[in-house]
C-alpha cells in the first residue's frame, strides 16, 4: 500500500493538515511529520547550526503523527532519511489555508517542503487554497481535500514526471461552484510591501514590512489566472533554475575582455 508523509508549515495542529491527513487515509497509509509551530513564509529553511527533536503527539482518526521543532522542510528531510523507518512514497504538503502561486513559492514553506522531498528523491505535492482575505471564521478545507485527493489519485495511476513539483491550488468555493482543473504556468504575484519605520521607547529604529494584501494578474493559462476564474490550479515545477536563453546570450559575450 502506498506509504503517504503528510506536512504542512502552519504546524501540526493545523486544521488544513488534518482535513488532508483524512482525505490521504483514503489513498493509502499516512504519515504525519509536521513542524511544532508556524513556519509561514518561511522559504526553503535546512537546519544545520542546531539539533532537533521529534516527538510523538495525540492525533485523531488512528495515523501516525509526529512533530518536529524544525521548518517545513526540515520534516520532510527527517522523515525520508531515517525518522520514518518505512518507505516514503509520496510527500504532500498543506493544505495551506492561502494561495501559493508565482514567486510566492520560493517563500512558501508548503511548497518548499515539497521540493524537499524531490531533493530527496522523492515525489511532492503541495496543496493551498485560495480563501478570501480576512475571512472571519473557520475556514472549510473539505472541498480543497477531496480534490486534492482526486487530482493524486490520478497522478499516481498515471506516475509524476522526475523531478517535479506538483503545485495544487484551490479556489474556495463549494465542490459544485468549481469549474475544474487546469494545468497551468507560473504567474505573476504582484506584492504590495511597504516598509515601516516605528521608533521603540528608547528612540532606537526598528521597521515592520507592511502594505495591502498581494494580488496578481489573472493571466489566461497562469495558476491565478485558473484560481480567479473558479479552476483549480495544477502547476508543475521543477528545480532547475537555469534560464536557458540567457545562457546562450552570455556565451556570445566576453565577460573577460568586456570587463
Amino acid at each position: 500500500m502506498t506509504h503517504i508523509l503528510v506536512t504542512n508549515d502552519d504546524g501540526v495542529t493545523a486544521p488544513g493538515l488534518l482535513a488532508l491527513a483524512r482525505e490521504m487515509q483514503i489513498l493509502g497509509d499516512v504519515t504525519v511529520l509536521a513542524p511544532d509551530r508556524n513556519w509561514s513564509a518561511s522559504g526553503h529553511v535546512k537546519t544545520m547550526h542546531r539539533p532537533m527533536r521529534v516527538k510523538e503527539i495525540q492525533f485523531a482518526d488512528g495515523i501516525l503523527a509526529m512533530s518536529s521543532d524544525g521548518a517545513p522542510s526540515d520534516c520532510v528531510a527527517l522523515a525520508m532519511m531515517g525518522v520514518v523507518e518505512r518507505k516514503i512514497d509520496l510527500v504532500v504538503s498543506g493544505i495551506n489555508p492561502n494561495a501559493n502561486f508565482g514567486t510566492d513559492i520560493t517563500y512558501s514553506g508548503t511548497v518548499t517542503a515539497a521540493m524537499e522531498a524531490v531533493i530527496q528523491g522523492g515525489v511532492g505535492v503541495a496543496v493551498s487554497l485560495d480563501s478570501p482575505e480576512n475571512h472571519n471564521g473557520p475556514l472549510d478545507f473539505g472541498p480543497a481535500a477531496r480534490y486534492a485527493r482526486r487530482i493524486i489519485t490520478a497522478l499516481l495511476k498515471r506516475g509524476i514526471p522526475e523531478r517535479t513539483v506538483i503545485n495544487i491550488n484551490v479556489p474556495y468555493l463549494s465542490e459544485e461552484a468549481i469549474k475544474g482543473v487546469q494545468i497551468t504556468r507560473y504567474g505573476v504575484r504582484v506584492y504590495n510591501d511597504v516598509l515601516l519605520r516605528r521608533e521603540d521607547p528608547r528612540g532606537r529604529p526598528y521597521y515592520w514590512m507592511g502594505g495591502d494584501a498581494p494580488t496578481g494578474i489573472p493571466d489566461e493559462g497562469t495558476d491565478y489566472g485558473a484560481l480567479k476564474a473558479g479552476y483549480v490550479s495544477v502547476t508543475p515545477l521543477q528545480l532547475d533554475m537555469t534560464n536557458y536563453s540567457a545562457m546562450k546570450a552570455l556565451e556570445k559575450i566576453d565577460l573577460i575582455k568586456s570587463a
